[in-house]
């Protein structure tokens, strides 16, 4: 098992205890819509899991005029699209089973993207889920600004970074945002 796989599985174990322990997050959450940077198209996610659901935070965004959108698998191997969403609408699984957006929504190029993930640091390393969809994502999309969604106790000493992996800008979670350090 490489380190990486061992911190998986410690950080998905300890989200799970942390979903369970904070059972109002997600509303918390939301109430850091503002925090959010920028004033254009937003992507969000569909919880998965004891993944940080975003429902809430959907909901407050549009109550501030924010436009949203979210992920879909088309294949394993390329980038997230992204397809416009609201509250709401119909959703159906995409290629991975996850629920996204219907293909007649129109594709669109967000300016945010809140990821889930595992763990993160405070030199703005993520760790995912290890599918590598988000590397491959922020890749496709550089100038996206890449914001990290998770609980408070997700954070740990160091994210084990490789050359492919992109930092975020920022945090989410349920205590406030977290701004990236600047070097």
């Amino acid at each position: 098992m490489t380190s990486k796989d061992e911190m998986r599985a410690a950080a998905r174990a300890l989200r799970k205890r942390l979903a369970q322990a904070t059972p109002d997050a997600a509303e918390r959450l939301a109430g850091y819509a503002e925090a959010l940077p920028g004033r254009g198209l937003i992507a969000l996610y569909n919880a998965i899991g004891a993944e940080l659901d975003t429902g809430p935070l959907a909901q407050r965004l549009v109550f501030e005029g924010r436009d949203l959108c979210l992920p879909v698998v088309s294949e394993r191997d390329a980038p997230l699209s992204f397809r416009a969403w609201r509250p709401g609408e119909a959703l159906a699984p995409d290629a991975a089973g996850i629920l996204a957006p219907a293909p007649s929504a129109p594709l669109v190029i967000p300016e945010v993207i809140l990821t889930p993930l595992l763990a993160f640091d405070a030199e703005s390393g993520r760790l995912g889920q290890g599918g590598g969809y988000y590397d491959r994502t922020f890749a496709a999309y550089p100038e996206a600004v890449r914001i990290g969604v998770a609980y408070a106790g997700q954070r740990v000493d160091r994210v084990p970074m490789e050359p492919h992996d992109m930092p975020l800008h920022g945090v989410l979670t349920e205590t406030g945002y977290i701004p990236a350090r600047k070097g």
